[in-house]
C-alpha cells in the first residue's frame, strides 16, 4: 500500500488537535493543576525505550508491560535490536508488535513507533538497500586538477552524476562556470591566461558506510524508507494510530554517516536554482577552498540550504506521514553536543523546524550534552513546539541514584520537558547499562518514586511560554562560514573556529552567573521578532518572549539583516553586547559586489565604536580553533584561573595557534604558561607588532606535563623593539595536543599585565542603547557588564552561590496566568540564598517529591520604582522545588 496523503486543510487540523491534546497541562482548571500535582496522573510519567533484545512471546511482552505501568511507565517505545526473534518486519514480527500494542491498549498505556532496527533511523533494517537502493545516500566529491593558461584543457569526466565543473584562477580567486563544456564524459574549455584549478564535482554513491541508510536530503527517498517501515506498521494496526500508538521517534540520522560528512543529493543544483534564481555551481570550490572574500556568503548560500534539505526531507518528510496518521513525531540528531553542526544535521535548530517535539540524547555520562540542551529547547520555543523531549542515560553505566534525579532536574531547568529513559529491556539480558528494567534490581524499586517526581515535573512544565531577559543570537552564519571539507573529524564537527563560544556563554549565564536566556535562530529574529521601544518581542502563538538584552556571541560571519534589526534595537535604546569576536563579513550573497562586509563593518562601528576593531588598551585572544564540544574558548586562557583552560580542537594535531592582544605596544616581557594536561607539548612563540610584522621567534619549546601540580613554563622576550602581539603555535610533531591552563604576560616586577588592561568596552546612543564588547569573556566580566545594563531581572541570586559536583540553575514559564518557577540544586551543597522574582508575586512552595504545597514566606520591596518579591531559597543537595503564584 502506498502512503496515505490527505489535504493540507486536514492536516493543519490534525496537527492543531495534537496541539491542544498536548497542552493539556497548561489548560487545566487551577484546582485540577494542584490535583495533580499531588497526585500525577499516568499520562505526565515518563515512557522509556523498551529493547526488544531476545526471542518474544506473549508471555513475557505482558510480563514486562504490566510491570512497567506499577513501576509508574506511562508507556513504552519498542526498539527492535540484535538478539530479537522473529526477524525485523516479517508478518511474524508484526504480529508480536501487534500483540504488544493491544496489551498496552487494555492497560491504558500508550506506545511509541521506534522506527528502525537498531539505529541510526533510515536504513529500515536492511531492507532498504534491498528493495530501493536508488534511494540510498549520495555524496559529493571533487576531483581537482592545475593547468596554466591559455591552454585548451580536456579531462575525462568521473563516473557519476555531474554536478558542475569550475576553473579558478589562484592568484585572483576569478572563477569560471566550465559546467557547459562538459559533454558525452569528458570536459573540454579554454582557459585564458593564469594559474588555474579547474575542478569537477560529482555526485556518486556512498559506498564508505555499512549503514546504508537513505539519501536524507530527498523526500522521494525518505519516502521509501517510510514505505517499508511507519507504511508496514499502519497497514498492520491501523486502528490504534492516533489512540494507543501517539509519538513516533527517529534515532540518530547524521550527514556525518557520508564519507567526509559530504552528503548531497541529486536534485541539490536545481532546486537551489528555483529558491534563489541562480545556479550555485560557481560556489562549489568554496566548499574545499577560500575563494576570496565571498568565501563565507558561499559557503553559507551551499550549506544553509543543505540544511534546509535535511530539515525538510528527513523530519518533514516523516512528520507529515505522522500528522496525516493522527500522530506526533519525536527524535533526535547524532552527535547534537557539536559545537558545530554543519557536519552532523546541518543546521541544529533548524533540523527541528518542522517537527513535532524537538529532542535530545543525553549519553555517557552525567552531564555530558549540558551546554546544548538550551540550543534544543531554544529550538522549540523559536518553532512554538511546546514539548521537548531527551532520550536520557544511556549507556551511563555505572549510574547511581543520585544521577538519575541529577541528569532529570538538570535538563527540566534548561527546557526539556519528556524524560523518555533509555532503557527497559526484553529480559535481564542488557546489552547497553544502566538497566531501568521495573524488575531490575538496582533501579527497580526506585521507579515509583522516581516517576512521581517525573509526573510532577511534566505536569507544570509541559507547555506555556518561556520567560527570559535575554536573547543570544545562534551563530549559524558564522559555523556554516568556516566550514569545509577536509580538515578534522566530521563527527566532531571538523576545526571548530576559535571564536565560536556561544555554548560557553549559554553555560556562563545559565551555571555561573544565573541569568536565563533563549537562542533566536537567524531566520527567526528575521521573520518573527518585531520591535517594541527597547526590547525585541519573539510573537508566535504559544511561546511569546521580550528579550531586553540581545548578546552576538563571537562571529566572523553574521546575517545582515539580523544586524540590521539589532542595529534599530540599539538605536531605540536596546542593549547589546558581543563577544570574542566581532562580525565583519555578511552572509547573504551579494551577486556583483565582492566585498559582503562592508556595510557589516559600518553598522558594527556604528554601534560598537569607529575603533571597534581595533581598541587601544583592550586585551584580546584569538585561536586557531577551539575543543569541539566547548568548554575550552580561548578567553580560557587569561581569565586567571587555574581550573579552566583553552584547547583546539580534535583531530588537528598541529600547527594550531593562540594569539594574545595587548592593546598596545610593550616590551621587557616575559610569558608564562601553565599546561593543564600531564602530557607535554611543544610549542614556538613569535613576538610581533601586527599579523605579518614577526620580530622575534623562539622555537621548539617544550611545555612540560603536569604531574599532580600544574606545570608552569617561562619564555622570556629577547625583542629590542616595542610589541603588541603574542602568538604561541603548536610546533609541527608536537609531542601532544595542547592544552593551556593559563597564559600570564609578566613584567618586570612579574606583574601580570593582562590583569591592568581594559577587559571590555561600551558605546551609548542618546536614545539609551549601549552596546559592549567582551573580546576575552568570562562570568566575572560578563556579570559585570550584565549589572551595568540597569536591567529589571525577571530572577536574580542575590548571593554568589558556588557548587560543586552538580548545578544550580531555573526556569521560569508561564502557564496561562499562572507563573512557574522551578530551581534545581544537582550539586552536592546546601543552597541557603536569597531570590528576588520580579513583580509583587504571591507564592506558594510545591513540592515535587511529596506533592505537597505551603505558603512560602516572602517579602515585596521596591527599587527604581520596580516591585520585587523576595524569597530565602533553601534546598539540600540534588533536591529541587517549585515556587508558584497562588492559584
Amino acid at each position: 500500500m502506498t502512503r496515505k496523503t490527505i489535504s493540507h486543510t486536514t492536516q493543519l487540523l490534525t496537527a492543531l488537535l495534537l496541539t491542544i491534546l498536548l497542552l493539556t497541562s497548561a489548560s487545566l482548571p487551577k484546582d485540577r493543576l494542584k490535583q495533580d500535582f499531588a497526585n500525577p496522573p499516568l499520562s505526565m510519567k515518563s515512557r522509556p525505550l523498551w529493547f526488544w533484545n531476545k526471542p518474544l512471546s506473549r508471555e513475557q511482552t505482558l510480563r514486562v508491560m504490566k510491570a512497567s505501568k506499577e513501576a509508574g511507565y506511562f508507556g513504552l517505545g519498542i526498539l527492535p535490536s540484535y538478539g530479537m526473534t522473529p526477524e525485523y518486519m516479517t508478518p511474524e514480527f508484526l504480529a508480536q508488535y501487534k500483540m504488544a500494542i493491544e496489551i498496552a491498549d487494555s492497560l491504558g498505556m500508550k506506545m511509541c513507533l521506534y522506527d528502525e532496527f537498531y539505529f541510526p533511523s533510515g536504513m529500515a533494517g536492511g531492507n532498504l538497500v534491498k528493495k530501493y537502493p536508488e534511494a540510498l545516500s549520495k555524496r559529493l566529491d571533487m576531483e581537482s586538477k592545475e593547468v596554466t593558461g591559455p591552454k585548451t584543457f580536456k579531462q575525462i569526466l568521473p563516473a557519476g552524476v555531474n554536478m558542475g565543473a569550475v576553473g579558478m584562477e589562484k592568484s585572483s580567486k576569478k572563477r569560471i562556470d566550465l559546467s557547459a563544456f562538459a559533454s558525452k564524459g569528458e570536459l573540454t574549455a579554454t582557459l585564458p591566461a593564469g594559474n588555474w584549478e579547474v575542478m569537477i564535482f560529482t555526485l556518486v554513491p556512498d559506498s564508505s558506510s555499512d549503514r546504508k541508510h537513505c539519501d536524507y536530503l530527498s523526500p522521494e527517498a525518505v519516502g521509501k524508507f517510510i514505505n517499508l517501515t511507519y507504511d508496514k506498521y499502519y497497514e498492520t494496526f491501523p486502528e490504534h494510530f492516533g489512540t494507543t500508538i501517539d509519538i513516533a521517534f527517529y534515532d540518530e540520522p547524521c550527514l556525518r554517516w557520508v564519507d567526509g560528512a559530504r552528503t548531497w543529493t541529486g536534485e541539490f543544483n536545481n532546486k537551489f536554482k528555483a529558491k534563489y534564481g541562480y545556479s550555485p555551481v560557481l560556489y562549489y570550490p568554496s566548499l574545499w577552498f577560500d575563494i576570496g572574500a565571498e568565501t563565507e556568503a558561499a559557503r553559507n548560500a551551499l550549506l544553509g540550504f543543505r540544511a534546509e534539505l535535511y530539515a525538510a526531507g528527513f523530519p518533514k518528510t516523516i512528520n507529515d506521514w505522522c500528522s496525516a496518521h493522527k500522530i506526533q513525531l519525536t527524535g533526535h540528531v547524532d552527535q547534537e553536543e557539536i559545537v558545530n553542526p554543519v557536519a552532523t544535521c546541518g543546521d541544529l535548530m533548524k533540523a527541528f523546524k518542522y517537527q513535532d517535539i524537538p529532542a535530545v540524547d543525553e549519553i555517557f555520562y552525567y552531564g555530558r550534552s549540558s551546554a546544548i540542551y538550551k540550543v534544543i529547547s531554544s529550538s522549540a520555543y523559536n518553532y512554538d513546539r511546546p514539548i521537548v523531549a531527551t532520550e536520557c542515560y544511556g549507556a551511563m553505566g555505572k549510574m547511581s541514584e543520585k544521577i538519575l534525579y541529577q541528569e532529570a532536574m538538570d535538563q527540566f531547568a534548561k527546557g526539556i520537558n519528556l524524560m523518555e529513559p533509555h532503557a527497559v529491556w526484553y529480559t535481564d539480558a542488557v546489552d547497553i547499562a544502566p538497566e531501568l528494567s521495573p524488575e531490575g534490581k538496582k533501579f527497580g524499586p526506585m521507579l515509583p518514586a522516581y516517576n512521581e517526581y517525573i509526573g510532577r515535573l511534566q505536569t507544570l512544565l509541559q507547555g506555556g511560554s518561556h520567560i527570559a531577559d535575554i536573547g543570544i543570537l545562534y551563530p549559524i552564519a558564522s559555523l556554516q562560514g568556516s566550514y569545509y571539507f577536509g580538515p578534522g573529524d566530521p563527527g566532531m564537527g571538523g576545526i571548530i573556529p576559535g571564536e565560536a563560544d556561544y555554548q560557553d556563554i549559554g553555560e556562563m549565564l545559565s551555571l555561573n552567573i544565573r541569568r536565563d536566556f533563549t537562542y533566536i535562530h537567524p531566520e527567526i529574529l528575521d521573520e518573527k521578532c518585531t520591535l517594541k521601544g527597547s526590547e525585541i518581542q519573539l510573537m508566535n502563538k504559544i511561546n511569546q518572549e521580550n528579550f531586553k538584552i540581545m548578546i552576538i556571541p563571537g562571529s566572523r560571519t553574521i546575517q545582515l539583516s539580523n544586524l540590521q534589526k539589532i542595529k534599530k534595537f540599539y538605536d531605540q535604546g536596546g542593549k547589546v553586547i558581543a563577544t570574542s569576536m566581532l562580525p565583519d563579513h555578511a552572509a547573504e550573497v551579494n551577486k556583483g559586489r565582492e566585498d559582503n562586509g562592508e556595510e557589516v563593518r559600518r553598522i558594527i562601528k556604528e554601534m560598537f565604536g569607529a575603533d571597534a576593531f581595533d581598541t587601544p588598551g583592550l586585551t584580546g585572544v584569538t585561536a586557531s580553533s577551539s575543543w569541539n564540544t566547548g568548554g575550552f574558548i580561548p578567553a580560557y586562557a587569561i581569565d586567571g584561573k587555574k581550573e579552566t583552560s583553552w584547547k583546539p580542537s580534535q583531530g588537528n594535531y598541529k600547527g594550531d595557534w593562540i594569539v594574545i592582544r595587548l592593546g598596545k605596544e610593550r616590551k621587557d616581557l616575559r610569558i608564562k604558561i601553565t599546561n593543564a594536561d600531564e602530557k607535554p607539548f611543544t610549542c614556538s612563540v613569535v613576538w610581533r607588532k601586527a599579523l605579518g610584522q614577526e620580530k622575534a621567534v623562539r622555537d621548539n619549546i617544550v611545555i612540560a606535563g603536569a604531574k599532580g601540580i600544574k606545570s608552569e613554563t617561562i619564555i622570556k622576550s629577547e625583542m629590542i623593539e616595542p610589541y603588541q602581539e603574542i602568538l604561541i603555535c603548536q610546533d609541527s610533531g608536537a609531542l601532544n595536543k595542547m592544552n593551556i591552563a593559563e597564559i600570564e604576560i609578566l613584567d618586570t616586577q612579574d606583574r601580570n599585565i593582562l590583569q591592568d588592561l581594559k577587559t571590555y568596552t561600551m558605546h551609548s546612543n542618546s536614545k539609551g542603547g549601549k552596546a559592549w564588547f567582551i573580546p576575552a569573556p568570562n562570568p566575572v566580566v560578563l556579570k559585570k557588564v550584565l549589572d551595568d545594563t540597569g536591567i529589571s531581572w525577571d530572577v536574580r541570586f542575590e548571593n554568589e552561590v558556588p557548587v560543586s559536583g552538580g548545578s544550580l540553575s531555573y526556569i521560569h514559564k508561564q502557564l496561562n496566568d499562572t507563573n512557574i518557577w522551578f530551581f534545581a540544586n544537582s550539586s552536592d551543597n546546601t543552597i541557603d540564598t536569597p531570590v528576588t522574582l520580579k513583580g509583587n508575586r504571591k507564592i506558594q512552595v510545591w513540592n515535587p517529591y511529596t506533592g505537597m504545597i505551603s505558603d512560602g514566606e516572602t517579602t515585596l520591596e521596591t527599587l527604581n520604582g520596580q516591585q520585587y518579591t523576595r524569597i530565602r531559597l533553601k534546598l539540600d543537595p540534588v533536591k529541587s522545588v517549585f515556587l508558584v503564584d497562588e492559584l
